[in-house]
Parts: C-alpha cells; structure tokens; sequence
C-alpha cells in the first residue's frame, strides 16, 4: 500500500467513524466530519497532509501525489 492509497483509506474510514459516531453518540461529532473535509480541501491546494507525514514515517511507499 503507498502512501497515497493509506491517507485516503484513512481519511474514508474518518469521514464514515465520525458519522456513525454522530448517529449514536452526539450531533457535536459533525465538526470532526467537517475538520476531514477541510483537511481534504487543504490538502488538495497545498499538497501537504499531516497523515502523509506520518505514513512516511512508519515507512509506506511514496506514491505519485505524496512526495
């Protein structure tokens, strides 16, 4: 798996956590969905993701928009 591949796996299952957290726990776990998003939205402008960073880390593969 590269690293590519792992933040958007990692963002998918954040995105679907925080709404099942908002179905059953509180309404309030909106605004994690909402930080994702936005975290999503940054990314794609700048090219920086802090998850990337950490992937890099634990040594996964570059892929092409992680570098």
């Amino acid at each position: 798996m590269t690293i590519d591949k792992a933040v958007f796996s990692f963002a998918g299952a954040m995105v679907l956590l925080s709404l099942a957290l908002t179905l059953w726990v509180s309404q309030w776990f909106l605004l994690f969905t909402a930080f994702v998003g936005l975290n999503l939205l940054q990314t794609g402008f700048t090219g920086v993701c802090p998850a990337a960073f950490v992937f890099k880390k634990l040594g996964l593969p570059v892929g092409c928009a992680f570098k």
